[in-house]
């Protein structure tokens, strides 16, 4: 410890830098295949789970409460569907949610009108941002298709915690959704 401490004292500014940027990078991998590794078990669990029934409300009620439970940092975690042009919240774990989004606001109608997963470091920084609970911070919306492939809905997951969402989230996330309509 001591010989690491005399390295950095010993390196310039830049070069400092850099060695906590390799360490933080090695941290973050690493935190990332724990992740990957948790997502893995989820979805052998979903895979068993949800042979259970066809029925979809069954199958999403399932996923919110598998995927809010297992995994660390997910603060609200539900689905919103189209329903007369309109996106309504149905089953979902956390605090009470916002029962209907303002059209093409906030980042729920982001993934359904660009057609794509959309993580968000900061919802305080996203445009037209929606307030269901004050306390989310980060968010992911994957969007849920039906089997003709045509947009339904979304999965939504918030955190109480900035940049909790990532690369490993979306590649996971998209894989469970992709289980609602076998």
């Amino acid at each position: 410890m001591e010989s690491c401490f005399i390295s950095i004292m010993g390196a310039g500014f830049e070069s400092v830098i850099l060695m906590l940027n390799f360490a933080l990078s090695k941290m973050k991998t690493m935190e990332n295949s724990k992740k990957a590794g948790r997502y893995q078990r989820i979805i052998t669990q979903l895979e068993g789970l949800l042979t259970k029934t066809n029925d979809i409300n069954s199958r999403m009620a399932t996923i919110s409460a598998v995927l809010h439970n297992k995994m660390e940092g997910f603060f609200w975690t539900g689905f919103y569907f189209l329903t007369d042009g309109e996106l309504i919240v149905r089953l979902y774990q956390g605090p009470v949610a916002c029962q209907i989004l303002k059209k093409d606001t906030g980042v729920c109608w982001a993934g359904i009108n660009q057609q794509k997963t959309i993580v968000v470091a900061n919802v305080h920084d996203f445009p037209d941002h929606i307030t269901c609970d004050s306390r989310s911070h980060s968010e992911i919306v994957i969007p849920v298709r039906d089997k003709s492939a045509a947009i339904v809905g979304v999965l939504d997951i918030d955190s109480k915690e900035l940049s909790t969402f990532d690369e490993t989230d979306q590649l996971y996330l998209e894989k469970i959704v992709g289980m609602i309509y076998v």
